[in-house]
């Protein structure tokens, strides 16, 4: 089956590549390269042994992604990560958010629309819920008033692809709302690649530590948690990748009990901001150069998975531990130092 994974290139889209490989799909990567690297193609190629065909696109054209749909319509479910995603670039570019999240997922799913399989993967987020009231985070957690604009570009993601679903009955779609995904493939073939200065805290700390940060910075120490610093659920990229795979085949398969569904990804367990850096120290055997600074417009103070729905409907669950996700990152941040 040709499975289209659209942003295919970049952290997440990588490792779902390789997963999907490794389970004999013939994949189609989309990428516009804007956060990502073409060299990615030859990672993906050293680990699965295969290497997918790669179209470069920007899904912003709309007569482009026709034309692929048309060379492709043999298409039998789609991926959807391609969409920017820094939180502080979008406060201050708005409109550049708008259009590269929305647009872009209005007409990959006008063409998936006309094809005879219409299986759709939403790459989502657990920026939905906001400060959530209760902890862990179930599906059953009320949507909150975005914190960002980037946030906001996922909410409104899954009200079309709802909106859509209501009319177009052939149309299957899961979206994902991961939490945190860190870590790299265990070869150090592909991994977390940020473009400039890393957003996400796993590349700031292992740039830190192989020297190319001065300095990393912890955003609040005196908020509400054990050591005062923020709560997240870390989770490795590479079970990440797994339920997409998972969540794929159930629409494959036609077992899903309605043609728009969602699923927390996570581990089901918050680690501090702290607890993340003292993972990776130990891992690495190197200390760390940081330090608590203010609080940062945005945070939420705390945020974890109930992965029951996860575990229980798409039978997946997570094998790896933060201290995993962290040896794996530092291992790709040597790799492409050395480089």
């Amino acid at each position: 089956m040709k499975i289209l994974v659209t942003g295919g290139l970049g952290f997440i889209g990588s490792h779902t590549v390789v997963e999907l490989q490794n389970e004999g799909y013939d994949v189609v990567i989309i990428d516009n390269l804007s956060n990502s690297s073409v060299e990615v193609l030859d990672g993906i190629t050293a680990i699965t042994g295969k290497r997918p065909h790669f179209e470069k696109l920007d899904l912003k054209i709309k007569d482009d992604v026709k034309s692929f749909f048309n060379t492709h319509s043999d298409i039998s479910g789609v991926i959807h990560f391609a969409a920017s995603k820094a939180v502080g670039e979008s406060v201050n570019n708005p409109l550049m958010y708008y259009e590269n999240n929305i647009n872009t997922l209005v007409y990959v799913l006008q063409e998936l629309s006309q094809l005879n399989q219409q299986n759709f993967i939403f790459s989502s987020s657990c920026t939905v819920y906001g400060q959530a009231d209760e902890l862990p985070i179930t599906e059953n957690a009320p949507v909150k008033p975005a914190e960002s604009p980037y946030g906001n570009t996922k909410q409104i993601g899954e009200e079309i692809i709802k909106d859509t679903c209501k009319v177009n009955e052939k149309l299957n779609c899961i979206a994902l709302r991961y939490f945190n995904p860190i870590g790299a493939h265990p070869s150090a073939e592909i991994g977390e690649l940020p473009i400039g200065v890393p957003q996400n805290l796993v590349p700031y700390i292992t740039q830190t530590a192989i020297g190319m940060r001065e300095q990393l910075s912890v955003f609040g120490g005196d908020y509400p948690t054990p050591d005062g610093t923020c709560i997240r659920d870390y989770i490795h990229v590479v079970d990440l990748a797994k339920a997409h795979v998972v969540a794929l085949q159930r629409l494959l398969s036609g077992n899903n009990d309605s043609n728009f569904d969602f699923f927390n990804l996570g581990t089901g367990k918050g680690s501090s901001v702290l607890e993340a850096i003292q993972s990776f120290e130990k891992v690495s055997g190197k200390k760390l150069n940081y330090k608590v600074v203010d609080r940062r417009a945005g945070d939420v103070i705390s945020a974890y998975a109930d992965t029951n729905k996860a575990n229980d409907v798409l039978g997946w669950k997570t094998e790896l531990t933060l201290d995993d996700a962290m040896a794996s990152a530092w291992k790709w941040e040597q790799k492409i130092r050395n480089k």
